[in-house]
């Protein structure tokens, strides 16, 4: 128990530390964005959990992992649990590492080949500039272009690592500075050390 003791206060010193409010409200905002961002990956995947295995598991059209089951299942947890304990901000370093794992996972499987963007860039890419256009022109001559775009306009979804490196940059800053104040872990932390408020 000391070793780990030991290793948890060398990796990040203080369990508490030292913050000003506009830390802890972007701590919060992080924590917060985060949790809606898992939240919905976690339930987009339980809400048909046999085509999330599929996926997993197809190397035609899906990522072609090894042993789906376990592995749609475990992605799909870790995500819910996640975005409940960052949302409380209760054991917020210990589950942003397995959360960092699952983005490194969708890194690596979904989109590393497809460059930086998570949506295509009209303006200096000619290819997603016709593209574009041409879908738009079949939408206006075939569509209600006006109501489908009422809500906002059409692009190309790239699906680039633009976003997942983001949230990844999140959660490592969590691993490094704690939830802040606004959380579960700084009232127990509080709560076991006897420190003021």
């Amino acid at each position: 128990m000391k070793i780990i003791k030991k290793m948890t206060h060398f990796l990040f010193g203080n369990l508490a530390p030292d913050t000003n409010i506009v830390q802890d409200i972007a701590l919060l905002g992080m924590r917060l964005i985060l949790a809606y961002v898992f939240y919905h990956t976690a339930m987009e995947k339980w809400s048909d959990m046999d085509a999330t295995i599929n996926w997993f598991g197809n190397k035609e059209w899906g990522l072609g992992m090894p042993f789906p089951a376990l592995n749609a299942y475990m992605a799909a947890t870790t995500e819910l649990v996640g975005a409940i304990l960052l949302v409380i901000g209760l054991g917020s370093r210990t589950i942003s590492l397995p959360l960092i794992f699952v983005m490194i996972i969708a890194l690596v499987t979904v989109h590393m080949g497809n460059g930086w963007l998570a949506i295509g860039d009209s303006m200096h890419d000619p290819e997603i500039a016709d593209r574009l256009s041409k879908a738009k022109d079949i939408l206006k001559a075939h569509g209600d272009y006006a109501w489908l775009t009422a809500k906002g306009g059409f692009v190309i979804l790239q699906n680039g690592v633009e976003f997942v490196i983001m949230y990844m940059v999140m959660l490592l800053a969590i691993v490094g500075t704690g939830p802040g104040r606004f959380s579960l872990d700084r009232l127990l932390h509080r709560v076991k050390t006897g420190a003021p408020k």
